[in-house]
């Protein structure tokens, strides 16, 4: 009884270690910042006594809101990525080297030479490098190349 006591407290620790397993990064370097349009931000002119009297204009300041977007590159991939926080950005440092994982539908990303803490990123888009596709080595096979 206390040999099966044991053995099941050992599998349950091995379980949990197991379980605890620190997430697996890739490596990229931030090659460039963008900034685009992704909105717009308006402020009413409309005070108190206007409305109750009437002689409030409906002035409103209009502005455009520009978001970061980045590039980052990996071995093989490119990645365009904007922060998911549109109120908070902040600002990643460019050709520093990165780490990410991509979880569920979001990039977390993270940059040691900064604070080092992981933020949520959208992923825009996704090509393959071509560049590193043209200096691969070809296999070669008895009497010519693939």
């Amino acid at each position: 009884m206390r040999a099966a006591t044991v053995a099941v407290l050992l599998f349950t620790t091995a379980m949990v270690l197991q379980a605890k397993e620190p997430p697996a990064y890739e490596k990229a370097t931030l090659v460039k910042m963008d900034s685009s349009a992704c909105g717009y931000s308006e402020k009413d002119g409309k005070t108190i006594a206007g409305e109750i009297f009437g002689t409030d204009g409906q002035h409103k300041n209009t502005r455009q809101v520009l978001c970061q977007q980045y590039v980052l590159e990996t071995d093989r991939v490119t990645y365009r990525i904007q922060p998911k926080d549109d109120k908070h950005p902040v600002l990643l440092p460019v050709g520093e080297t990165a780490q990410f994982r991509i979880h569920k539908d979001k990039m977390l990303l993270r940059v040691p030479e900064t604070d080092g803490k992981e933020r949520e990123y959208i992923v825009l888009s996704m090509t393959p490098r071509t560049d590193v596709a043209a200096n691969r080595p070809t296999a070669t096979v008895a009497g010519g190349t693939r």
